[in-house]
């Protein structure tokens, strides 16, 4: 009898630790699967190729939600300072996140540089005026073209840049119509609102109502460079780490390809 209630006492203490090992097994399978909503904060000259990201994302981890803010980075650098919700920041230049990181608003460790980006010119795809290069814009024909805002839009930052580099900014600037984000850019030269806009080349290759015109010259702006960082508020960091890696991952580059982006080695 004695031994059987051993054997009877070691049974018990076994299926105990098994209930406790499932148990815990399953809490880890419910944190797993538990719903997570990313908010991201992101250039719009990165919308359509983060859309189909986004898609290819959440195909792999449906209980991830990723929520996109996209807007010019200045305006959504002004909305993280104010205290917007956002977990990963994407810039369209490095401005923008350097102020950020003067104001510890980003994880500094997480920061990294994910693609690059070209500036073109670009007219109405039915235009008759012949523009061919970024000095045709001071000519009479051309009443307005568009830029983004140069204070709060990268792209109107570099394009300013690349009219000052050819001595024409102080020459047509008052032809200039300053939007509040590139893709608006795009609209009004689509719309034929203007002769000429000055956009990336990743939002002129989306197009079929425009056309580029003239690339702008090597050096007369700074590199255009995305830099990504998760930010110090964020409340899913762990979360803003898996999905900023994944963006940086070789899936994640094919598509940033595909809609014109180059690749930083």
């Amino acid at each position: 009898m004695k031994v059987n209630n051993v054997w009877a006492y070691l049974m018990v203490v076994l299926a105990s630790l098994a209930v406790l090992v499932g148990c815990g097994g399953t809490k880890q399978n419910l944190a797993a699967t538990q719903p997570v909503e990313l908010n991201v904060s992101a250039a719009v000259s990165m919308k359509d190729a983060l859309t189909e990201i986004q898609k290819n994302y959440q195909a792999k981890h449906p209980n991830v939600t990723i929520l996109y803010n996209l807007g010019s980075s200045g305006t959504l650098q002004r909305q993280i300072e104010q205290g917007a919700p956002a977990d990963l920041f994407i810039s369209a230049a490095a401005k923008q996140m350097d102020d950020l990181d003067a104001k510890n608003l980003i994880q500094k460790q997480t920061r990294q540089n994910l693609v690059q980006n070209q500036l073109v010119m670009i007219v109405p795809k039915n235009s008759s005026l012949g523009l061919q290069k970024y000095e045709d814009l001071a000519k009479d024909t051309v009443k307005k073209f568009s830029i983004g805002e140069p204070d709060t839009v990268p792209a109107g930052q570099y394009a300013q840049q690349v009219l000052k580099h050819l001595e024409l900014w102080d020459k047509v600037k008052a032809k200039a119509v300053l939007s509040k984000d590139v893709r608006t850019v795009l609209a009004y030269v689509e719309t034929g609102n203007v002769e000429a806009g000055i956009v990336y080349s990743t939002d002129a290759v989306i197009s079929d109502k425009v056309q580029v015109v003239s690339a702008a010259p090597t050096g007369s702006h700074k590199p255009i460079v995305y830099p990504a960082a998760v930010l110090s508020g964020a409340k899913q960091p762990k979360m803003a780490e898996e999905y900023l890696a994944y963006l940086a991952g070789p899936e994640a580059k094919a598509v940033f390809e595909k809609y014109g982006f180059t690749i930083l080695k």
